[in-house]
């Protein structure tokens, strides 16, 4: 959007997109979305206002009907993560952010992917008296049919989070996560795209994630007729991992170049960051050596060079899984006719910087 200012019918619906989506409008928010500044968005509000579309209050808006002024919890959602760092804290802080309009409270726990774990923090959750569950239930030590007979006994909704469950007995039960194999597809069609006839690919193997990428990856390269290409397993990105990681990443560039492969697809982007480094130090030049697109973007953009990156719609995975696991509250609430199960699947974007050739 930079250089010039979109129209004002353009910025009004997006506006109210926002509060449709997610009860609530933050003028700073929207302004750095646009491009444009406060003062025009909060005009834009003014005007919306004037035609009864919204209210403003103190930093943005809200829907016209709801309380201006902050309420206690109606609801507490119980939600249990596997970690607070990596990839689900920003779903979380979208969850927060939906839950104040529907006058819910997030009370968070983690798994640390342990399944013995979920289950006793679910069952604490439980005696705290939630009202509903969001669960990413870790499936290393248990199969689908188990997870969906442990959901079965739980007294309050359960909606599960970033996870493919593709048994029928889990058919029943709501889902909402990121499509992580169309997610890698979007990074080789790039590639392709700008004339690469293979792509490298590098994963961290030991997340649900990966294989999802693998999958999207593979898929890709063989509707695109691309050449076979170099792939690694990377261990855990830690700082005092002995070098592995950087061995592991040195040998996966040495078989790209030698191969004649200029293109990679790293996962995650702590991982591919970490490449960009070993590349530099051994005198190998991103993007012109070789070009590299990261699998998340968490720090893509604070990299040595900043990375184009595979950006998961994670805030917005938050809004979603707060909006089902209310309504299916307030259906069980009003003794409602339960509507049809609801799968979610949200599209990744590719987030385009230097890291792949592209000049900003």
């Amino acid at each position: 959007m930079a250089g010039h200012s979109p129209l004002p019918r353009t910025r009004h619906e997006l506006i109210l997109r926002h509060i449709e989506l997610r009860g609530s409008v933050n003028a700073a928010a929207v302004a750095e979305e646009l491009n444009v500044s406060q003062v025009t968005i909060r005009r834009d509000i003014a005007e919306l206002e004037a035609q009864g579309r919204l209210v403003r209050v103190h930093g943005g808006a809200i829907p016209p009907g709801a309380p201006a002024a902050p309420q206690a919890a109606r609801l507490n959602i119980g939600v249990v993560v596997p970690s607070t760092v990596g990839h689900f804290p920003v779903i979380v802080r979208g969850m927060d952010a939906a839950s104040h309009a529907r006058r819910a409270r997030v009370v968070l726990a983690t798994s640390r992917y342990r399944a013995a774990i979920e289950n006793q923090q679910v069952e604490r959750l439980l005696h705290a008296g939630v009202d509903g569950l969001i669960v990413a239930p870790t499936m290393r030590e248990r199969s689908e049919e188990d997870l969906a007979a442990w959901a079965t006994r739980l007294p309050v909704p359960v909606v599960f989070l970033e996870r493919r469950l593709q048994s029928t007995s889990l058919a029943a039960f709501d889902s909402a996560r990121s499509d992580h194999a169309r997610g890698a597809a979007l990074a080789v069609e790039h590639f392709a795209g700008s004339g690469h006839r293979a792509v490298g690919l590098a994963t961290f193997a030991r997340t649900p994630t990966a294989p999802l990428v693998m999958e999207g990856y593979t898929r890709a390269v063989e509707r695109l007729g691309l050449a076979p290409a170099p792939y690694r397993a990377l261990p855990q990105a830690h700082e005092d991992d002995d070098g592995r990681l950087d061995i592991e990443l040195s040998g996966f560039l040495d078989d790209c170049l030698a191969a004649g492969v200029r293109a990679a697809l790293v996962h995650s982007d702590v991982h591919a960051a970490r490449m960009l480094e070993v590349a530099a130090d051994r005198g190998i030049r991103v993007p012109d050596d070789v070009a590299i697109i990261a699998y998340d973007d968490d720090i893509a953009s604070m990299a040595m060079v900043p990375m184009t990156a595979v950006t998961s719609p994670r805030r917005d995975l938050g809004y979603e899984v707060m909006r089902i696991v209310t309504e299916r509250i307030s259906e069980r609430a009003s003794q409602a006719a339960r509507s049809a199960p609801r799968n979610v699947t949200m599209l990744p974007q590719l987030t385009i910087r230097r890291s792949c050739g592209a000049s900003t």
